[in-house]
């Protein structure tokens, strides 16, 4: 292994010549490129096999998610080796450009948003700790899908990550498991035992991907994010059928089959798409704990699985993995012989739960005739569970059938699976504390009841060496100029910042920083989409997924209205402003695509305006992803966390821009409650509705939009803008926002906050023209940061749900 500069380079080179068999000179950048990942990758081999038996005695973690938003890898391991100067220098005496090569990258198709980064972060964190704690997931050929705007609108186009290759997986065809759906299921009763056999099932084979986890400065325990590719068990041509000239029969089985694992959520609008989802989930599910299974009985040289639960926990990340419940169960039974209680005391104290949403359409139910049709032995299972749950209720809630119906798992037709995560589960976690209370009060409270011993909050957290550390080095260095470097183990060393909150010479390098990480992205921005942007503007900046509870559209009628104000009076802005939008719309979302549209509807307005076009700007980045973020959390002044109260659980958004300066200008919701906490109310701007307010104006009425409109000549300008010919050429296309504001009773409050919202932000404006206060805000911010990191929260899972040791950090 290499330990300096010129041990790197003849490493290197030969690794280059190793691998593709080619010299330096005839090397392409990509070849150069994975080159210099095997190496990396051969580093971490080398160090897992040091350490493969100290890894061998502790409890595992098996983290289950749909999504894994792991970003590029290479520059992040660089720094986590600590050796991204020695590479660099090295590379550059061998006339190559480390940034060339990180260019070479592309962010895995694995992920959409908060779900699936929070899922990589705590993989980090996990590393991190010295906690065995492996992610398991689907390897999406396709992704979710890269977002093109063509003409104002979000355009899908297949994500095709995949084209090159992954230079840091490895295919493990050794390890595949055989899933099984649909068939039948027939009982065989022997010596008085029942024994179910699942018969005339069609089988899809589950080959597994590993990517290495490292994380900072611990190569102790290098992890594992375990993919699953869907294939075929009978190979790629159903030759009988070819040989019969049916030519296209003889490889649709195969297309069907790789379905499976090729997009993030499909479309599931049609009763096709609501079965490939439900496939989806279970494949990568029984693949999983057969995979776990296995691995368990080899590394523990024991066939019984009595003692499953003291060396094992399954993690199912919101509701996509609930199957673990009872496709565990069937294992258990049906594998391994046991009788239902023994296998039900494993499993709920195997398995636990977090919930993310508390939105009604995310909260998963499939259709029992589905779910019985593709998967009979796993509803058979969850049909038992469901009855020895009720008769257990009824006899402590022997009059109380509303706490029953409630509670149920079937029920309308419908299996609820937050349900049977609930009652399958150890734990239940919500993400944030005014979202567990909510969860507790309002959406689970029948649960609470029964259950109250299982609920707990444990609040999210980032991975800051990846969104402070990697992508903003020049503040990285400041810091550790300031206060040392022991923050980058250590975030709540973030504190000693404090003490420069007075310090002109610490706060105007500070600022400093800022400008050029501004100027950074604007030539990243002029690039890639040919927009100038002004770094000596504020950049006033909301990046996360396109949702009506997100409330985009509010962050677009402010926009609106200072538009209007300047078209009145040119000197009614106080400096200029960039406003920076980013997010995906899910593809049959409707509502979230025309709010895409009328961003780059009002962008354009506002650019071909002479009067108005030197002091506002709005872009949409296109396609935002892990990469772009990682630019943009740096450069922003501003940070939009404008959800109406009560909707989001918890954000990490929030959270990233925080410990990169920004001010957080949003409502009290989510993570953002202990934000406040955190800095002060001096040091954040809140507006709006609370939840109380907004879940009494739910439950009770009394709230109607048409009152703000006619109180308030602001507010009526503005919605009749978006129903008008305020925008050029574009008839009615905005229609559907008017009408989700008047005719639908503007079920997210945007009329309501919008007076408080406009008043925070002009007092934030107003403050920005302070820069010496304003800096000692941001710092603020960063100093308070430390505690919204996903190592913290990843020692209270350990601690309070997994109960498992981790390192200590001196």
């Amino acid at each position: 292994m290499f330990i300096d500069k010129e041990s790197f380079k003849e490493a290197y080179i030969m690794k280059l010549i190793e691998g593709e068999g080619i010299t330096l000179d005839e090397a392409t950048q990509w070849d150069k490129f994975v080159a210099l990942v095997a190496l990396l990758k051969e580093k971490m081999s080398y160090y897992r096999t040091m350490n493969k038996k100290s890894m061998a005695q502790g409890k595992q973690i098996f983290y289950f998610s749909m999504e894994f938003l792991i970003g590029k890898l290479l520059h992040n391991y660089l720094v986590n080796f600590k050796i991204e100067e020695l590479v660099r220098a090295g590379l550059s005496e061998l006339s190559i450009n480390l940034d060339d090569l990180l260019e070479q990258e592309v962010d895995p198709g694995l992920g959409n948003g908060g779900l699936g980064r929070l899922a990589a972060c705590f993989l980090d964190s996990m590393a991190f700790l010295g906690i065995e704690g492996h992610g398991n997931g689907i390897r999406y050929k396709y992704g979710l899908f890269e977002q093109k705007i063509v003409a104002g609108n979000q355009v899908e186009v297949a994500d095709n990550w995949l084209k090159n290759g992954y230079p840091w997986e490895i295919r493990k065809p050794d390890k595949a498991i055989v899933v099984k759906f649909r068939g039948s299921v027939r009982t065989k009763v022997i010596e008085g035992k029942t024994s179910f056999i699942h018969e005339n099932y069609e089988s899809v084979l589950a080959v597994p991907y590993d990517v290495p986890i490292m994380s900072y400065d611990n190569l102790l325990y290098i992890n594992n994010l375990r993919l699953w590719s869907a294939e075929t068990t009978c190979g790629e041509l159903d030759l009988a059928c070819f040989n019969r000239g049916e030519y296209n029969q003889a490889t649709s089985n195969k297309s069907e089959v790789e379905s499976i694992s090729y997009i993030l959520y499909p479309d599931d609008s049609s009763l096709a798409g609501r079965e490939l989802r439900l496939k989806q989930e279970y494949f990568f599910v029984a693949a999983g704990l057969g995979s776990i299974i296995r691995s368990y009985k080899k590394r523990n040289r024991s066939s019984s699985l009595h003692d499953f639960s003291r060396r094992v926990s399954v993690h199912i990340n919101d509701t996509h993995p609930v199957l673990c419940i009872p496709e565990l169960m069937r294992l258990l039974i049906d594998e391994e012989g046991m009788g239902w209680d023994e296998a039900w005391n494993i499993t709920v104290n195997t398995v636990s739960f977090t919930n993310h949403t508390i939105m009604p359409e995310a909260m998963e139910k499939w259709s029992i005739d589905l779910l019985k049709g593709l998967l009979p032995r796993i509803y058979q299972i969850i049909e038992e569970i469901d009855r020895r749950f009720k008769e257990d209720l009824t006899a402590r809630f022997m009059d109380d059938g509303k706490v029953i119906n409630n509670t149920e798992i079937l029920k309308d037709g419908y299996v609820y699976m937050a349900h049977l995560a609930i009652i399958g589960s150890s734990s239940v976690n919500g993400v944030a504390q005014l979202h567990t209370k909510i969860l507790k009060d309002v959406i689970f409270k029948d649960y609470y009841r029964i259950f109250g011993y299982k609920f707990n909050n444990k609040t999210n957290g980032v991975n800051y060496r990846r969104f402070l550390l990697a992508a903003n080095p020049k503040l990285s260095r400041l810091i550790t100029e300031a206060i040392g470097p022991n923050w980058k183990e250590d975030a709540g060393e973030l504190k000693k910042l404090q003490v420069f909150k007075n310090d002109s010479s610490f706060l105007e390098q500070m600022a400093n920083v800022k400008y050029e990480n501004k100027c950074r992205l604007a030539e990243r921005v002029k690039i890639k989409q040919g927009v100038v942007l002004d770094p000596m503007s504020i950049f006033d900046v909301q990046v996360k997924r396109i949702h009506a509870y997100k409330r985009q559209l509010l962050n677009v009628l402010k926009i609106m209205h200072l538009y209007n104000k300047a078209l009145d009076d040119p000197d009614s802005l106080r400096g200029s402003q960039t406003f920076i939008f980013g997010g995906k719309a899910a593809p049959g979302y409707h509502y979230a695509k025309i709010v895409i549209k009328i961003i780059n509807a009002l962008s354009q307005k506002i650019e071909h305006d002479p009067i108005v076009n030197q002091k506002l700007k709005v872009i949409f980045i296109e396609n935002f992803n892990v990469t772009q973020a990682e630019l943009i959390y740096p450069a922003a002044d501003i940070s939009e966390q404008i959800s109406t109260a009560s909707k989001e659980a918890s954000g990490t958004g929030n959270m990233k821009f925080m410990m990169n300066g920004a001010i957080t200008l949003g409502t009290l919701d989510g993570a953002n409650v202990e934000i406040k906490d955190a800095v002060g109310d001096d040091n954040i701007f809140i507006f709006g509705l609370t939840a109380e307010q907004v879940m009494s104006y739910t439950s009770n009425g009394g709230y109607k939009s048409w009152d703000e409109y006619h109180a308030n000549c602001d507010i009526r300008t503005c919605v009749n803008q978006l129903n008008s010919g305020f925008f050029d050429n574009m008839g009615g296309e905005f229609r559907v926002l008017f009408d989700s504001l008047m005719i639908y009773n503007d079920e997210f409050f945007v009329l309501r906050d919008f007076h408080s919202y406009l008043e925070m932000h002009d007092k934030l404006q107003t403050l920005h023209l302070n820069q010496k206060d304003w800096n000692a805000m941001s710092l603020v911010n960063i100093a308070n940061s430390g505690r919204f990191s996903s190592d913290r929260t990843i020692r209270e899972y350990a601690d309070w749900i997994w109960k498992v040791r981790y390192r200590t950090i001196n």
